[in-house]
């Protein structure tokens, strides 16, 4: 099995619903994203997805949350946007042009992060 990674970012605002603490109030983050990429073949150049297609693609769905207050966006009205829920939707943005895709990773801070992952895809 073969895995590769690529890494990206974003800053955005939002605030987290019914939670009882100072997270719901509107604050921002420099959000940083990790996407993995499993498969057991590689293609005629020996590499599972090119590197420059899985940035583009990744780099697309960032530049959607980029610079925004993501409680807005439509995708996340009456959601509370956790990491988790910020995963989840990278991944199933992604998904649809990734077909190896195997998790998404999403920071919040340089030491806590939430991922997403469909079971056994």
């Amino acid at each position: 099995m073969y895995e590769i990674k690529a890494q990206s970012h974003f800053s955005a605002a939002h605030h987290l619903l019914n939670y009882d603490g100072e997270c719901e109030n509107q604050h921002g983050h420099n959000w940083s994203v990790e996407v993995t990429v499993k498969g057991e073949r590689l293609d005629k150049s020996n590499i599972l997805i090119d590197f420059k297609v899985l940035k583009k693609e990744l780099n697309n769905i960032l530049d959607y949350l980029d610079h925004t207050d993501i409680n807005e966006l439509p995708e996340f009205a009456g959601e509370s946007p956790s990491s988790e829920m910020i995963a989840r939707f990278i991944y199933e943005q992604l998904k649809e042009k990734i077909v190896q895709l195997d998790r998404v990773t999403v920071w919040e801070t340089p030491r806590s992060c939430a991922s997403y992952y469909e079971e056994g895809r």
